[in-house]
Formats: C-alpha cells, sequence, structure tokens
C-alpha cells in the first residue's frame, strides 16, 4: 500500500530541493521562470512549425487556427453543446465521483489504519481493484448499468478509490501513538480521539489520495467519454477526430490538460489552508 502513499508530484520535489544542502549547486534563476521560458520557447517552437510548414497543418494546426476554433466552439457549439456545456459535463462526473469517494474510501481508510480486521476485509478488495485498469471495467459497467451517466461515474469512482483509501490507511498508520495515549490520559472518548488527534494528523495523507485519484480519475473520465457519452470533453475530441478536425482534438487536448493543472491547484490551495503546518519542520 505504500507505493501511492509515498508518491511525489514535480511541486513536492521542487518544494523539498528548494532548502539547500551543502555541496548542491545553485541557480540564480528559480523554478518559476524557467518553467515560463519553457512554455514559452516550446510555443514559439509550434509557431515556427505552421509558419514554415515543417509538417502539414492537417497534422500539426497553428496556434492561431486553435484559438480561432476555441472561440468558434464556445460561442456556435461543437457535436450538439457549446464548450462551456461538454466542460460542464465532465466536471459534473469527475466531481459526483470525487464525492461518493470521499464518503466511502475515507471511511474505509480509517478503518484499514485502525483495525486488523477491517484491515482483512477491505485490503484483499483494495489490493484487486487497484492493478486493474478501470476502463477494463467499462463493458461489465455497460451491461450492468447501460450506457448513462451512472456508468460513467463508476468507473471514475473506481479509478480515485484506491488511492484515497490506501493514502488514508497510511496516514492513519502513521499517527503517533503518545499523541493518541495523552488524549485518551486527558479522558478522551474514541469518537473525540478520532476527531481531534486521528483525523487531524491523517488528512495531509488524504489530500494525497485526492490529488492522485484527482488525476487518475480525470484521464479516466475523459477515455470512458470516448465510448459512451453525448456531452463531454471526450466526445468532442472523439467527433472531431472522426471528422479530422485536428485543431479541435488539440484544443481539446489543452483544455484537458488545463482542467488537471486547476485540479492540482485547487488541491493544493486546500492542502494549505487546512493543513499550514504539513512540510513545516
Amino acid at each position: 500500500m505504500s507505493d501511492l502513499a509515498n508518491s511525489v508530484s514535480l511541486e513536492n520535489i521542487e518544494e523539498k530541493s528548494g532548502k539547500s544542502s551543502p555541496g548542491r549547486p545553485t541557480s540564480p534563476l528559480g523554478a518559476a521562470p524557467v518553467r515560463v521560458l519553457t512554455i514559452l520557447g516550446l510555443l514559439l517552437l509550434w509557431s515556427l512549425a505552421t509558419y514554415f510548414e515543417w509538417l502539414p497543418a492537417f497534422y500539426l494546426p497553428s496556434p492561431r487556427a486553435v484559438v480561432e476554433q476555441f472561440f468558434a466552439v464556445a460561442t456556435e457549439g461543437y457535436a450538439d453543446a457549446t464548450l462551456l456545456q461538454h466542460f460542464d459535463a465532465s466536471l459534473w462526473r469527475i466531481l459526483a465521483a470525487l464525492l461518493v469517494a470521499l464518503v466511502t474510501a475515507v471511511p474505509a481508510g480509517i478503518a484499514i489504519g485502525l483495525s486488523p480486521i477491517a484491515r482483512g476485509i477491505l485490503d484483499p478488495i483494495i489490493e484487486f481493484l487497484r492493478p486493474v485498469p478501470p476502463l477494463a471495467y467499462l463493458p461489465l459497467m455497460v451491461i450492468w448499468c447501460g450506457i448513462g451517466e451512472t456508468t460513467k461515474v463508476l468507473i471514475i469512482l473506481i479509478a480515485i478509490f484506491a488511492p484515497v483509501a490506501i493514502t488514508t490507511a497510511a496516514g492513519v498508520a502513521t499517527v503517533p501513538s503518545d499523541r493518541i495515549d495523552a488524549a485518551r490520559a486527558l479522558g478522551a472518548r474514541r469518537w473525540q480521539v478520532l476527531r481531534h488527534v486521528i483525523l487531524p494528523n491523517a488528512l495531509p495523507s488524504i489530500l494525497t489520495g485526492v490529488r492522485i485519484g484527482l488525476g487518475v480519475g480525470w484521464s479516466t473520465l475523459i477515455a470512458a467519454e470516448l465510448v459512451a457519452a453525448s456531452r463531454g470533453l471526450g466526445i468532442m475530441i472523439k467527433t472531431a477526430s472522426d471528422f479530422l478536425q485536428t485543431d479541435i482534438v488539440v484544443l481539446g487536448i489543452f483544455v484537458i490538460a488545463l482542467v488537471a493543472i486547476g485540479f492540482e491547484w485547487l488541491v493544493r490551495l486546500a492542502e494549505r489552508f487546512l493543513v499550514p503546518w504539513h512540510g513545516k519542520a
């Protein structure tokens, strides 16, 4: 279970590497300016490639064409919906699955971390779900639930459930025993220990699981929409691909990436607000 609990993102590495260590060379530029320069360089390379026609426009549309399609799809729509309607459909599915995952996976993770019996019951189920790609369950879900919203939400739930449950269990297991003993010595009841000691200490791990789960769930949703959806960013890309409209395909890819970055930023903002002490010595 420790593989997901110990996973870190590039931002974690950046925060840890920000503390200088003896013998490590330092750069006069921080990571943020270099990141901006990298993005600008890639955009410039993209513009040059399309301007000099290094590749046909069919394979690589120009930035201008993608921007024009953005305004066209946002105002006139595409595949029977505007860009905002496609975005709303995808957002609703991922948020519904996340809510169900928080209601089910967090209690499951707490139970695994506190009870050997619960661990024996739930751990085999989670270990069965975790290595199987969520999309492998899609044909079965279609047979059971049809091609409606329930199928897509369940597929995303499967993708989010394991990371949240595993990181929650890891967070509960690492709560210092002296804090629990001190709370009990002061007369705290079991639910009070859970609320005031265990949950605050496990919250950073829970948020880490949410961040991982959102990333996996978002990519799973887009893939699921390619198969069974009438609205959503995935079906928008699929329709554009069927009609060889590469500029709309690239537009959809950019929107998907920006939404994923937005999810990451929101979870990190929640971490700073809910667990400001985390990561500080």
